[in-house]
């Protein structure tokens, strides 16, 4: 054979090799960018004045280098794992107080905030990010793609790129009690619902086309729930789960109407059953402990609370489905997570 012709065709596969493995990394969501409250937070409430942090030990123990990042958990949480799960980045950075790059941006960041909700009173009773201020943020963030690349890289962002909106649960466990003489529970849980709507509409109108909006999950069910009003057995506390589902119900049929409307995608993402399953048949995913987070004696640990003085903190935060008394741990959101991504990623694809 002529050795010209066969550096040809060496090369030939080389370049045919590298092409695909170009084409097997992310083209289609350059992207992951996430509105929402602690389950997604991933540092923004470090740098505002409020007193619900978690950039300090036992959080982000098992987080790479054991670092304290902010993340309400012992390691990643979800939006760090679907980055990767996507292709896009192995975490995602807040958009608040970490001196990104422009480069670093074209990735996405996290505008959600520990302690937020659809309720504008919620942020204001934790002294965090409302919601409408992280669509500020967001436009904020636009302008910055326009400033650096141009107007082309921004219409390439809103529409190739993946949006969530993860909220509710601060609303529906903490600030209903606040306006329980103005709304009945399941009035309260539609209340949320059209403001979650209201949420949607303007995001699409900012541009986003690909948005994932996650359902409430079985906030009754969370350890400090069960310490409040879950009696001397520590149970769920069903009533505000029913309120959970509420809320589900009429945000999904909304979402439905609004997919008739809006130019956007549009998908529902149901995290209760999954999470729910978890809590209540734990064993089956490998936990041995469910009700009680890891840190402390778990029943009520949580934020400040959670800190490296506290004592009787687990050694291995993979035993427990929750690592303080409110937040999954990351073994308990790798689950989770996966389990979306595979009923849903096929919503957003081109």
């Amino acid at each position: 054979m002529d050795l010209r012709f066969l550096c040809s065709l060496l090369l030939f596969f080389v370049v045919v090799e590298a092409t695909t493995t170009k084409t097997k990394g992310n083209t289609t969501v350059p992207a992951l960018i996430v509105f929402g409250d602690s389950i997604m937070d991933t540092g923004n409430n470090n740098d505002i004045p409020t007193l619900l942090k978690s950039n300090f030990p036992p959080y982000g123990k098992d987080f790479p280098g054991g670092i304290p990042t902010g993340r309400f958990s012992d390691g990643k949480v979800p939006s760090d794992i679907i980055a990767d799960a996507l292709g896009i980045a192995k975490t995602i950075p807040p958009y608040l107080g970490s001196n990104l790059k422009p480069n670093d941006l074209l990735k996405g960041v996290i505008f959600a905030s520990g302690g937020s909700g659809y309720d504008p009173l919620t942020s204001k009773l934790l002294s965090v990010i409302p919601m409408s201020d992280q669509l500020e943020y967001f436009q904020e963030y636009l302008s910055k793609i326009k400033q650096h690349f141009g107007e082309e890289k921004v219409k390439f962002i809103l529409e190739k790129s993946v949006f969530l909106v993860v909220s509710s649960s601060n609303d529906l466990g903490e600030t209903y009690w606040t306006r329980s003489l103005e709304y009945s529970r399941n009035a309260y849980a539609e209340y949320l619902a059209d403001l979650a709507s209201e949420f949607i509409k303007k995001l699409s109108g900012l541009g986003a086309k690909k948005i994932g909006v996650f359902s409430a999950v079985p906030v009754g069910c969370v350890p400090a729930q069960r310490t409040l009003f879950g009696g001397f057995k520590r149970e769920c506390y069903e009533t505000l789960n029913k309120m959970a589902i509420h809320f589900n119900t009429k945000l999904s049929s909304s979402m439905d109407a609004l997919q008739k409307e809006l130019p956007s995608k549009l998908v529902y993402i149901d995290i209760y059953e999954t999470l729910h399953d978890i809590m209540t048949n734990s064993w089956k995913y490998g936990f041995t402990v469910a009700d009680k987070g890891c840190c402390g004696t778990g029943r009520i640990e949580l934020s400040v609370l959670c800190n490296k003085l506290t004592p009787f903190t687990c050694l291995d935060p993979s035993t427990h489905v929750f690592f303080d008394s409110y937040h999954p741990t990351e073994k308990a959101y790798q689950i989770i997570t996966d389990n979306l991504i595979k009923k849903y990623q096929k919503y957003f694809g081109n």
